[in-house]
């Protein structure tokens, strides 16, 4: 049986459209999409566009899973995105957002693991953004009562995955059969788009310059999580992945930490541009999407960039409503 899904104004109860009971979750951190079942992944997107809908509607606040509970927010790397988002999230949700300097809380002064233990003691959830996967499993493996979000790592980027698969579902609904055609690094945008998009039936095309495809791992990993039929194929003409897709996506050719390979790396992915001319190979009414900062001129074209198929800006507002979803589905 559904339950209704209610959230609370101005001291009445607020009925939605009743959702289903909680999705099983393999875990309860969000280290990975893999944490999650497809199922669960299914319930984070609806609930994430019921919550939407609420804000839009005036009843931000409203619904509070987080009343008395602290969110620690630890940043190692520069964000816009993922922090604002979070902290509105949390705020939103009735919780309280800490902020801790990065020098302090990520092993410069003391080791990794026994910050966890420390932040075990005093607050619900850690949210990480910083360089390697590793340590936001040597917290989880410190810490194992703590809820733990990956909010990118070098590796892995599941936060900005959920926000581009309700992107996709909004202007398409559902996403089986449907490709998406990522064009450039085999990064850990590419690495959780492709997690994502399989788990929900979505065939995934990539095109990289040789030498930056898509870790063999994670293409086994992708591989093993399609479901209705989903594949992932892997390329190095930006033209065949393009064509006919629903879709395009595609990122900076230099990430944070790479800066001294930016010269090496713009000879690289000379000609995996996102541009009009590339954009005319997919289909019709496909849209552009990127997880930003954008470099214009560089992956991306301006007119392609800010023109009608663009969606980036879509998929910025989606960040705070699947992140809400997340931080809410973590203590069902």
């Amino acid at each position: 049986m559904s339950r209704p899904s209610t959230l609370r104004a101005s001291g009445r109860v607020r009925a939605l459209k009743p959702t289903p009971p909680p999705a099983p979750m393999k875990a309860r951190s969000f280290i990975s999409l893999g944490d999650f079942t497809p199922e669960a992944i299914d319930r984070c997107l609806e609930l994430a566009a019921e919550l939407k809908a609420a804000r839009a509607a005036g009843r931000r606040g409203d619904y509070a899973p987080l009343a008395n509970r602290h969110v620690a927010l630890l940043f190692d790397k520069p964000s816009l995105r993922t922090r604002v988002t979070f902290e509105v999230a949390v705020r939103e949700l009735g919780g309280s957002p800490i902020l801790l300097p990065a020098d302090v809380a990520l092993g410069s002064r003391e080791p990794v693991a026994d910050v966890a233990r420390n932040l075990e003691r005093w607050v619900d959830v850690v949210v990480i953004r910083t360089f390697a996967q590793q340590i936001v499993e040597e917290f989880a493996c410190a810490a194992p009562t703590l809820r733990l979000i990956n909010a990118l790592t070098d590796e892995e980027h599941p936060c900005q995955a959920l926000a581009d698969v309700l992107t996709l579902r909004e202007r398409f609904g559902d996403l089986t059969g449907r490709t998406i055609a990522y064009v450039g690094d085999g990064n850990n945008v590419a690495t959780s788009l492709a997690e994502a998009c399989v788990m929900q039936g979505m065939h995934v095309r990539i095109a990289s310059p040789e030498g930056y495809e898509l870790p063999a791992a994670i293409q086994r990993r992708v591989a093993s999580e399609g479901r209705d039929g989903a594949t992932l194929t892997l390329l190095s003409d930006p033209v065949a992945a393009v064509r006919g897709a629903a879709a395009v996506y595609t990122d900076v050719w230099t990430s944070m930490g790479q800066e001294n390979e930016t010269a090496i790396r713009k000879r690289a992915f000379a000609g995996f541009q996102v541009n009009e001319a590339l954009m005319a190979h997919a289909s019709p009414d496909a849209i552009f999407m990127h997880c930003l900062p954008a470099h214009r001129g560089e992956e991306v074209s301006a007119g392609v960039m800010d023109g009608p198929s663009s969606v980036v800006f879509d998929q910025a507002e989606n960040r705070l409503h699947a992140q809400k979803a997340l931080l809410a589905m973590l203590f069902e």
